[in-house]
Formats: structure tokens, C-alpha cells, sequence
């Protein structure tokens, strides 16, 4: 028998996702997205994040903890000129999430192949010099984190249950992989940042859904 694992992590999660920066999404929606569903594998530094692990291996992240995170990264983001934050991801489902979180927040987009030198070498001609940088996934983004902690900068990533978080200054734990799963992420932690910095108030909404941060399918063009 197959396992679906949107419908059994939607219902009688046991965790306390009650936040501000959730309340204009329900739990049900947001847990569809595949947020906390981790994958087969847990390192030691991913461990404390984990609150179960499924029949079928896949390890479940803790979304409570999830949320406390992202509204700790958002008051750190929110100490820092906004242009001077980079949000970086090399994953193609990493675009448009992105893309959406610099536009609302006006921090600086970097998608696609990381160029060696952009944080370390002052003569390339793209170089950047931010203050914090925020990746999607350490180990595909290793290269900008190398070189952030090369320099000072501080890092914050999603990590998934199979990360290593070493140069990780702050991290994100959830499920960096799935299309619709950092699309929550960084649709979360665009509002947290936004409430943080009093562009936000609780009450209000963002202008684009989760789905808007989705990353499209070439077939749903």
C-alpha cells in the first residue's frame, strides 16, 4: 500500500505551529506543501530538528521548530540594509521563490551558477559585497557559502534532513527539494522579514500567494 504523505502529514501533526507569520495561511495548507517532509537520510547536526521518522524511512521535521527559526532569521535579516542581503539558490525551483522573497523585501536575487570570486574577489566585475547571504540549500550552494564564511559573512540556509550544516550560521530546518515546499519557506520568510522591519502588520496580507513563489513546470506554461 502506498504512502501518501501530503494527507497523513496534514492531519493530527502533534506540533504547535501557531504563529504570526502563519496567519494568513492554514495549517492544512501549509503543511500540504511537503514543508517538513525531510528525506531518508539524518546527520548529526540535522537531528535536533527532526520529530519522527515515517514506516517508509523519511525523516519528519519539526514544523514548530521551522517557524521559530524563520522568525529568528527574519529579526537577524531585519538588522541589515536591506541591499545589502544576498538570497541566493543554484536550484532551478529556487528561481521564482527568490525571486518573489527580493522583490517584497528588496534584498539582492542570485539564482543559477555561482561564479567563484563573487563574494571573495573585488576585481570580477559582478563582484558583491553583502552582509548576510541566505541560500537555499548549503550543499548545492556550497561554493556561496564557502566563500561568505571566507569572508565574514554571515549565512543563513534551509537544510533539509541530509545537510551538513558546517559555515551555517543559522538554519532553516525543511524540506529544501520540493517545488512547493520552499515556495512556503521563503513566502513565511518574506512575511516575517516584512513584520520585522514594520512594512508589514500582522493583520495584513502579501500581495502573492504561495503559489505565486512556485517555480513553474514547463508543462504548466
Amino acid at each position: 500500500m502506498s504512502v501518501n504523505f501530503e494527507t497523513e502529514d496534514v492531519v493530527s501533526t502533534g506540533d504547535n505551529i501557531d504563529s504570526s507569520i502563519t496567519k494568513h495561511v492554514s495549517e492544512q495548507v501549509l503543511l500540504s506543501t511537503g514543508i517538513r517532509v525531510g528525506t531518508l537520510v539524518k546527520t548529526k547536526s540535522m537531528s535536533s530538528f527532526i520529530s519522527r521518522t515515517r514506516p517508509d524511512g523519511l525523516h519528519i521535521i519539526d514544523v514548530a521548530q521551522t517557524l521559530q527559526r524563520i522568525e529568528l532569521a527574519s529579526k537577524f535579516i531585519s538588522n541589515f540594509d536591506s541591499s545589502r542581503v544576498v538570497a541566493y539558490s543554484s536550484r532551478e525551483y529556487g528561481k521564482t521563490p527568490v525571486a518573489k522573497f527580493t522583490e517584497l523585501t528588496g534584498t539582492i536575487p542570485l539564482t543559477g551558477r555561482f561564479m567563484p570570486g563573487t563574494f571573495t574577489n573585488p576585481l570580477y566585475p559582478k563582484h558583491l559585497d553583502p552582509e548576510a547571504v541566505i541560500v537555499t540549500d548549503p550543499s548545492m550552494d556550497l561554493q556561496a557559502v564557502t566563500e561568505a564564511s571566507q569572508v565574514g559573512i554571515p549565512v543563513i540556509a534551509i537544510c533539509d534532513t541530509d545537510n551538513l550544516t558546517e559555515n551555517v550560521d543559522l538554519v532553516i530546518p525543511a524540506n529544501n527539494r520540493g517545488r512547493k515546499a520552499l515556495a512556503a519557506v521563503m513566502w513565511l520568510l518574506s512575511r516575517s522579514v516584512l513584520q520585522q522591519s514594520g512594512k508589514l502588520s500582522l493583520d495584513e496580507s502579501l500581495p502573492y500567494a504561495i503559489e505565486d513563489f512556485e517555480t513553474k513546470l514547463v508543462e504548466d506554461e
